[in-house]
């Protein structure tokens, strides 16, 4: 596995990184032998220890294989919010030799029976909140065992957090044929069948959100997962030490990868929350020590703007990181300025089993992507022709590398058109514009689907937003395409104030605050001020919710 083109590479790591041909699953094996009594697992204060963590695992797999008849290559969906019980289900499904289906929990039904009908899954974990949506799949057939977890089981021990609704709901019983308790099924404390797996076995099919027509399922093997996992762990210097705030959802890969697979790799605790709360993860991260916490840029703006921030000690925090949006400058700054935290941004997709570019530790540059990583080939070329463009140039990145997925699931044109072949390798379509510097430095420009077209200039609305940031009453922005008469398309700005902005501030306010901070062509030629931006469970903001409201706001006045 060795490193990409970059001219850059940062100190200490090796320059090749052999990746252990082993399953997923074998990392809490090795976690569960070697610190047995530390927790893995902490939820709002109630503690999972690696060997109780490995003993429930076996007892769930033990069951999915025997009551189930879940076989090897076999998908489970795992249907649920952060909890003790995802990180239990999906280790369980791996043991069992079976595939997980991770399933955004704020799906509906007929989202669930497309993601449960398109992977085949006959078996599903589904938390008690969420099984009104799973039993109709029961009675129409589309699934055949539902096994139902009330996250109240694994509050242990006593708290004074806030903690939310749907988890100190206590446990409902249930009688409908197909249907019993996580309870009863480790209360059988069945033995699986000797694991068998190997590291090129499939291991998840994870659905992306669907712009267009239905979600994609990609397919992960144990070795692309791993071979993302090791890489952040190598590249970030991962720590036994360490304890990580898990916050992003874990049915998504930034979630699924920094708050459980990449601690327990380490041997690290993870730290879950269930719902976002500033107030709740401040007071996490000063009682648990929390070292490191992946999130999007939406999320670190929230917390960093806590007025009770500085009642709290958060000294223990030394990594942030994330990505899938640029950190705005101004936060960038903040960041560095006031708290001595360098916001690491990385770059990934579900495709890549997030980890594949990454800004050195000790080099980072800010509002940037980063390098190639361990065995990675990244490039930007021509979308139209896919030839390669010269440094400096802004075209479509693509991507080879050991964690790029197997394929889409059961679709076969997708998979076609999002792959290329170029000099004997694999390369992915991220369908993500950006530049590459003189030192190999991958640079996002934006979505190529999110140009807006300005009378023929090209506005980039990431671009616009990083700007407005810097607005220092604007807490949040998220800049949309509308059309135009004159110009064809035009920027419109979605703005959230802070809470200290003057009540007499002005959408023209801030027109006119953008025409003295932007070219004429990139200024928003209207600005919405809103109470909150539309977010996705990931923490991202949904601007093309945003953009098809606006759009369909104007047809209708037209």
């Amino acid at each position: 596995m060795k490193a990409g083109r970059n001219t850059y590479w940062p100190k200490g790591l090796p320059r090749t990184l052999e990746l252990p041909k082993t399953s997923l699953y074998y990392n809490l094996e090795v976690a569960a032998t070697r610190y047995p009594d530390k927790p893995a697992v902490v939820f709002y204060d109630s503690v999972l220890s690696y060997s109780e963590l490995r003993q429930q695992v076996r007892a769930l797999a033990g069951y999915l294989q025997l009551e189930c008849g879940v076989c090897p290559g076999d998908r489970v969906a795992l249907y649920s919010q952060n909890s003790p019980q995802y990180v239990i289900g999906y280790y369980a499904i791996l043991r069992a030799q079976g595939v997980v289906v991770p399933i955004n929990p704020m799906n509906l039904s007929e989202e669930l029976k497309y993601c449960v009908s398109d992977s085949g899954a006959r078996t599903a974990l589904v938390s008690q909140e969420l099984y009104g949506n799973a039993q109709p799949l029961l009675a129409s057939g589309d699934l055949d065992h539902v096994i139902v977890h009330a996250y109240s089981d694994y509050l242990t021990a006593a708290t004074d957090l806030a903690v939310p609704s749907a988890v100190t709901e206590p446990r409902q019983e249930h009688t409908d044929p197909g249907v019993i308790l996580w309870r009863d099924v480790l209360s059988r404390e069945l033995a699986p069948s000797a694991f068998t797996g190997e590291h090129d076995d499939l291991a998840i099919i994870g659905y992306t959100s669907g712009t267009t027509g239905h979600p994609k399922g990609c397919v992960h093997s144990h070795s692309t997962v791993m071979a993302a996992v090791a890489a952040s762990a190598v590249w970030r210097g991962g720590s036994p030490a360490f304890s990580a705030l898990a916050i992003a959802p874990l049915f998504h890969f930034l979630g699924m990868q920094g708050g459980m697979n990449g601690p327990i790799f380490n041997g690290a605790t993870s730290v879950l929350m269930q719902r976002w709360d500033r107030d709740v993860a401040v007071k996490l991260i000063e009682r648990h020590h929390v070292s490191l916490w992946s999130a999007p840029p939406s999320m670190i703006v929230d917390f960093f703007s806590n007025p009770d921030l500085a009642n709290h000690d958060v000294s223990s925090l030394s990594k942030l990181m994330g990505g899938g949006a640029a950190m705005p400058e101004a936060i960038s700054r903040k960041l560095a300025e006031e708290f001595n935290i360098v916001y690491n941004e990385a770059y990934g997709l579900t495709e890549t089993a997030a980890f594949i570019l990454g800004n050195p530790i000790e080099r980072g540059k800010r509002q940037c992507l980063g390098i190639a990583s361990f065995g990675v080939d990244a490039r930007i070329v021509d979308p139209a022709t896919f030839e390669d463009l010269p440094q400096g140039e802004t075209g479509e990145i693509i991507l080879h590398g050991p964690q790029v997925m197997l394929e889409y699931w059961n679709n076969a044109q997708a998979t076609a058109k999002s792959i290329l072949e170029r000099d004997g390798k694999r390369f992915l379509r991220t369908g993500d514009l950006g530049y590459m510097d003189e030192e190999g430095y991958f640079f996002m420009v934006d979505r190529l689907k999110r140009m807006i077209n300005a009378s023929g200039f090209k506005v980039w609305p990431a671009e616009v937003e990083s700007i407005m940031y810097g607005h220092p009453e604007i807490h949040e922005a998220c800049v949309i395409a509308v059309p135009d008469p004159k110009r064809g398309e035009t920027a419109k700005a979605m703005v959230v104030l802070k809470p200290t902005a003057p009540e007499n501030l002005t959408e023209d306010d801030i027109i006119e605050w953008c025409k003295k901070h932007m070219a004429a062509y990139k200024v928003p030629t209207a600005v919405s001020i809103i109470d909150e931006l539309p977010k996705s469970g990931t923490g991202k903001i949904m601007w093309r919710q945003l953009q098809e409201e606006a759009r369909m706001e104007g047809a209708n006045r037209a």
